[in-house]
């Protein structure tokens, strides 16, 4: 995980680096007085970029709110990452229409909020940590109606509260990072398989893999003195929300099967989502 962020750079010299963009990013700018001085943050009542993305990247500061809604899961790769699945299908979201409404009412990750801002590092080697911005997103602009995001050639109120936000992103990451080494240190992490039955074709369940879940069989052969660290660290809470939200994975297949997004055939996945920045 990065290291931890740093205070805005008003006027760097370099551009953001853009070998691997992570999810909803197509580009990246150092935010600075010098280029954005007039620039303005677009205020929306939408969120048009998480249309159509079924997995979310999840710090372990939301799965408390975030498993209400939920099912979490974690990425199938070398280093996982907490995945909250707005869909049981690649390009289905079952919480926002086509133009970026909530349908329903929940929890919005704070992965969502973030955009089109993120905290990156000017070059590669760089130590400290920049607030950049996506220039295609349409949500920060030259010119309009929206929030000043310099005040002279000094970070604005918003810019400040957005900066915070970054930072406090950033280290719930490192925790998250954290608590996904303690997984695979023990040996948790198994490979994931749902299969959701329809009362229409009982002998035909649709089955779901590609993302990893805890192995419950393993947690329970745990000696008592690590999970009761894990009780007192918060980190045993964390396993359990995990586990619980699980079950929601029937109720947001009912939601595809409603809006006329699924069910597709028998052992489709779930791709996961890119790591977040």
């Amino acid at each position: 995980m990065p290291a931890k962020p740093t205070h805005l750079r008003r006027d760097p010299t370099a551009s953001a680096p853009q070998p691997q963009l992570p999810l909803f990013y197509n580009d990246l700018a150092p935010l600075n007085s010098r280029d954005h001085g007039s620039w303005v943050a677009v205020s929306v009542d939408r969120a048009k970029w998480a249309v159509n993305q079924h997995a979310i990247p999840l710090t372990v500061d939301e799965f408390a709110l975030a498993q209400r809604d939920f099912p979490i899961v974690f990425s199938d790769s070398d280093q996982p990452v907490p995945l909250a699945l707005m869909g049981l299908n690649e390009g289905v979201n079952v919480f926002f229409d086509d133009d970026g409404l909530m349908s329903d009412p929940a929890y919005a990750p704070a992965y969502i909020r973030r955009y089109p801002f993120l905290l990156a590092r000017l070059t590669p080697d760089a130590q400290e940590l920049s607030l950049c911005f996506d220039p295609t997103s349409g949500l920060v602009a030259e010119e309009g109606d929206g929030t000043a995001l310099f005040d002279g050639d000094q970070p604005s109120a918003h810019t400040k509260e957005v900066l915070t936000f970054c930072e406090q992103f950033e280290e719930a990451g490192m925790r998250t990072q954290a608590f996904v080494e303690e997984l695979l240190k023990h040996d948790l992490l198994m490979e994931g398989q749902v299969a959701i039955q329809r009362n229409e074709d009982p002998d035909n369940p649709y089955v779901y893999r590609g993302f990893k879940m805890i192995n419950q069989e393993k947690l329970q052969e745990l000696r008592g003195d690590q999970l009761r660290t894990w009780n007192q660290n918060g980190l045993l809470p964390l396993i359990y929300a995990h586990l619980f939200s699980l079950d929601l994975m029937r109720i947001i297949f009912g939601k595809q099967v409603a809006l006329g997004k699924g069910p597709v055939p028998a052992s489709a996945a779930p791709e996961p989502a890119p790591t977040a920045a």
